[in-house]
Order: structure tokens, then C-alpha cells, then sequence
């Protein structure tokens, strides 16, 4: 039997996010403790308003700052970059409102992405995914937005620039985004998580793609750990994407006094975009299994060619044996004629050899015959 041991060492190793501590069973809904990894030391907050005519950005270090832009007709999108502080979190909360739910799911980094609706608000949590080259794995990231009816809030974990792209659109005169109202720039901030998921498809279909060229030429142990590494990948992003896509479908058919129905036609586009994510997961998923049902094939395969070889050595043998058994039995030729005369042959020792040697010559010529090798 194989000790604790051995199967530990015979497993693949399983890594999963980790979010730090987790809530302790029992805690008071709305309980306000950041769950997740420290990232940053300070937390950053930036005002992005903007209106046809104009475009500001200003990095202000309390959240009162932003009152007379939310006063202004122009639109107002607060970017919080750092969730380990939760009392200066919660100046920003209190300042806009927010209920203690959308409070304690935006510093639980671990939740479940989900499109819920308040009387003040839209609260939005989705999963940000980006490889990182250096560590070789999938990094994930909790993405919060809070769609107000002039302002948005974001908040995420890192002060990784990933809405550079919006930024970079804000800043051009003329653009869509700053003709449009703040759900619009709510639907950019989530097509442009959904873009990412475009960048971790092609990074497992080119994974998939040189596994299954290393398994074509030569399918050798390590190659199975890197189909579960794989496998693992898939599960956790399908894991994310699914209730995304739920989500945006609710939002969609919901009627909603912060969502104009000019804006629901791009969150179809968002919609229409899941779904070609969702439907690559399932066949990444069903090749990734098809690629693990080719590596034990090929295993099963070298076994059998092994287990032939061997069987063909042993069949050729247990004739020469059972001849060699024979001429090994202790009879006296001298006793009787039938007691084995060829014991007193001249060349009877050549003879037996030689005997042995054409019986396995013939079976040789046979199993080719045959095809067996």
C-alpha cells in the first residue's frame, strides 16, 4: 500500500487563489474586513470628470474633493486603486451612500462576479484576468464599479493601469465616451475586463497548441502535470465567466432608471462577446480532455508494445525450456534403451543446441509471419 507519502508525490500539485484570511463563520452581514492580499501602501484615488468641452483629472487624497464636479452637469468617474485600508474606504462609502453589502463585497476579493441593484445605485463585481510571464500562471484581480446617476466608482486591488485604455479615450476630443452619460463609461470599464479574457484564450490556446505538438513527438511524464496545469486554468476561468455573463444578461432585460436603452445595445455587444469566450472555454475544455485521453493512450500503447516484446521472449522460451527440463530428468541410459540413449551421443549435447536454436528460429519466422512484431 502506498504511503501518505507516495500519493502526495504521485498527485499533481494543486494551486488556488489564495485571498488571505477569510470571514469567520458567523459574522454579521455587512461586516466591513478586508479579505485578500495587501497590494499597495497607500490608497490612490483619482477624479476623471469630463463633459464634451473638457477632460480633468486629479489625484485628490480626500474624498470631499469631489463634491463640486458631482455638482457640475459633466460626468464623474472616481478610480480607487487599493482595498487594504477600510477606513479611508469607508470616508468614500459614506460619502456616496453606499450600502454596507456593497461595502463588504467590494473588500472581500474573493466574490463571486454579479450585477446587483440598490435604489441609489448599480453595484457591479467582476474578475479582471491577466498571465503573468514571470510567475507562469493566471492572476486575478476583483474589479468593483458603483454606477451612480452622473458618477461611476471603481475599485480594484492593484494600481495596475487597466483602464488605460479609457483613459486614453477620455483624453481624445470628440470621442463617443465623452458625448455619452455615465452608464456608457460603466459599459467600457466592463467591456475592457471582457477584452482581457480574449488575451487568456489565446494564451491557452497556444499552450494547448504546443502540448499537443510535444505529445504528437514524444508524450513523456511531465506532459501530464502540464495537462492538469491547463485543465486547472480552464476551470477557474470558466468559473469566472459564467455568472459574468448571467449578470450582463440580467442587466439587459432589466429596466433600470441608471441604464439608457442606447447604452443596453452595447452591453449586448458585452453579451455577444461572453458567449464567444464561453463557447472557446468549452472547447478548450473538451480538447484539454481529448489531449489527456491521448497521453494515457500513448502510455497504454508503450505498455502494450513492452508487455508484446516480453510475451514474445517468454513463448520462444517455454519451449527451449521444457526441452532443456527434459534432457535435465536423471534417467540411466545403461538401465534400459527407452532411458534417454541420446545422453550417450557423441554430439548429443551440439545436437540439443542446435535443436533449440531451429525451434526458436521457427517461431521467430511464425510470429512474423504473423504480424505479432
Amino acid at each position: 500500500m502506498a504511503t501518505s507519502g507516495t500519493l502526495k508525490n504521485m498527485l499533481p500539485s494543486v494551486r488556488f487563489r489564495r485571498t488571505g484570511r477569510h470571514k469567520k463563520p458567523g459574522t454579521a452581514p455587512g461586516t466591513i474586513e478586508h479579505i485578500g492580499e495587501r497590494h499597495m501602501d497607500e490608497i490612490k484615488i483619482t477624479v476623471h470628470d469630463y463633459d464634451e468641452e473638457h477632460i480633468d483629472e486629479i489625484p485628490i487624497s480626500k474624498i470631499q474633493k469631489v463634491q463640486p464636479y458631482l455638482d457640475a452637469p459633466s460626468k464623474t468617474w472616481v478610480q480607487v486603486q487599493g482595498l487594504h485600508d477600510t477606513e479611508k474606504l469607508k470616508s468614500i462609502w459614506n460619502f456616496f451612500d453606499l450600502h454596507t453589502l456593497i461595502q463588504e463585497d467590494i473588500v472581500h476579493t474573493a466574490q463571486r462576479p454579479k450585477v446587483e441593484v440598490y435604489d441609489n445605485c448599480i453595484f457591479f463585481v467582476l474578475c479582471l484576468l491577466s498571465y503573468s510571464k514571470e510567475e507562469q500562471k493566471i492572476q486575478a484581480e476583483q474589479i468593483s464599479i458603483v454606477l451612480g446617476k452622473n458618477y461611476v466608482l471603481s475599485f480594484q486591488e492593484t494600481d495596475v493601469d487597466h483602464f488605460k485604455p479609457i483613459i486614453n479615450r477620455l483624453a481624445i476630443k470628440g470621442a463617443r465616451i465623452r458625448k455619452q452619460n455615465a452608464d456608457y463609461l460603466m459599459y467600457a470599464l466592463v467591456d475592457t475586463v471582457v477584452d482581457y479574457y480574449f488575451n487568456i484564450i489565446e494564451h491557452i490556446a497556444d499552450d494547448i497548441e504546443g502540448l499537443e505538438d510535444e505529445l504528437l513527438q514524444d508524450p513523456e511524464d511531465h506532459l501530464l502535470n502540464q495537462i492538469h496545469k491547463i485543465r486547472r486554468e480552464i476551470i477557474f476561468f470558466r468559473k469566472q465567466v459564467w455568472p459574468l455573463r448571467d449578470a450582463i444578461n440580467a442587466t439587459i432585460r432589466d429596466e433600470s432608471q441608471f441604464i439608457d436603452n442606447s447604452t443596453k445595445i452595447y452591453l449586448r455587444d458585452v453579451y455577444d462577446h461572453m458567449i464567444q469566450v464561453i463557447d472557446n472555454i468549452e472547447n478548450y475544455r473538451d480538447m484539454i480532455l481529448g489531449l489527456q485521453d491521448m497521453y494515457m493512450s500513448h502510455v497504454s500503447n508503450k505498455m502494450n508494445e513492452v508487455m508484446k516484446v516480453l510475451t514474445i521472449i517468454a513463448t520462444i522460451f517455454i519451449p527451449l525450456t521444457f526441452v532443456a527440463g527434459i534432457y535435465g530428468m536423471n534417467f540411466d541410459p545403461g538401465a534400459s534403451p527407452y532411458n534417454m540413449p541420446e545422453l550417450s551421443w557423441y554430439w548429443g549435447y551440439p545436437a540439443s543446441l542446435g535443436g533449440m536454436t531451429i525451434l526458436a528460429l521457427i517461431m521467430i519466422f511464425f510470429f512474423k509471419r504473423k504480424g505479432w512484431f
